[in-house]
């Protein structure tokens, strides 16, 4: 039986509408504003004030200045290679840590979930990890962004949950047909745990994506800075010397302004063309991992 709507009920529906798109608008804004200014004329735009709903003068010359920077070219390859091959890690131990912490026969299981998650209340502090990836000798080396953060507590404990709610007749029947733990991983938990996975990659993405200050920490060469360290340069120290040897001065000076917002869409693009097709995996899979403890 269909329920009458009131005319309090209307109004209230409109209301809500109404404030879930000021929200949205509210929201969205500030990536259109950085979008329009990065194709705005550097001139128009150092003299504007207020909102910008549209690009003041279009130019496209911080663009080919941005993409066509070696600094930024290279921080764009460093920081794939620190995405593809640490998020890579991540996957693979957090998977083999969860998977083994999930079994109710394995040996000390308590203790050591124990041990863990001490970990996510206590930690030695910036100091005791910059010694420690100095006295492993990792300083100005690649392995000291991917190897230190290789697995995340929550996001074990999260994969674990997941893992633990698998019915227990499906590893079993794997077993009875002679597959062993490790074939029971591929085979069984990792295809029913397609959407906690997909969270782990986008968590563990993310966070590789906008890392810049283990960089800061223990890199020293430029050439292996990844991209949010050149950004970093460019918005807050406000160093724009790389750019100086492809345009004078003068030219320099016009476009500087509206390098900053380039900048900022180059970085950001990629990882928001990516987030929608991991987004219907995200709700779906947190919850699966926070139902069963």
């Amino acid at each position: 039986m269909a329920i009458k709507r009131t005319l309090g009920d209307n109004i209230a529906d409109t209301f809500i509408y109404a404030l879930l798109l000021f929200i949205t608008l509210l929201t969205l804004y500030p990536i259109w504003h950085v979008i329009m200014a990065s194709m705005s004329d550097g001139n128009q735009l150092i003299r504007h004030q207020g909102l910008i709903l549209w690009p003041l003068g279009f130019s496209s010359e911080s663009y080919k200045l941005v993409l066509n920077n070696p600094s930024i070219l290279r921080g764009y390859g460093n920081t794939l290679f620190y995405l593809v091959f640490g998020t890579a890690l991540n996957l693979v131990l957090t998977t083999l840590g969860a998977y083994a912490l999930s079994r109710k026969d394995f040996l000390w299981g308590t203790p050591f979930m124990m041990i863990i998650l001490f970990t996510m209340f206590f930690s030695g502090g910036m100091i005791p990890s910059f010694l420690l990836v100095e006295r492993l000798g990792l300083i100005d080396n690649r392995l000291a962004i991917i190897l230190p953060g290789a697995i995340s507590t929550y996001n074990m404990i999260i994969m674990r949950t997941a893992f633990a709610a698998v019915p227990e007749s499906l590893e079993e029947s794997a077993k009875i047909e002679g597959a062993n733990d490790f074939q029971v991983l591929l085979w069984i938990f990792i295809p029913v745990s397609k959407a906690v996975i997909a969270v782990m990659l986008l968590f563990y993405g993310v966070g590789h994506w906008n890392d810049w200050f283990s960089s800061m920490l223990y890199l020293r060469s430029r050439e292996r800075y990844p991209l949010q360290m050149i950004l970093r340069e460019i918005l807050i120290l406000n160093n724009l010397d790389n750019m100086r040897e492809e345009i004078d001065f003068e030219q320099l000076e016009q476009v500087g302004y509206t390098i900053k917002y380039t900048t900022i869409v180059v970085a950001t693009v990629p990882i928001l063309m990516i987030y929608p097709f991991l987004q219907k995996y995200f709700v779906r899979g947190v919850m699966i991992g926070a139902v069963k403890g």
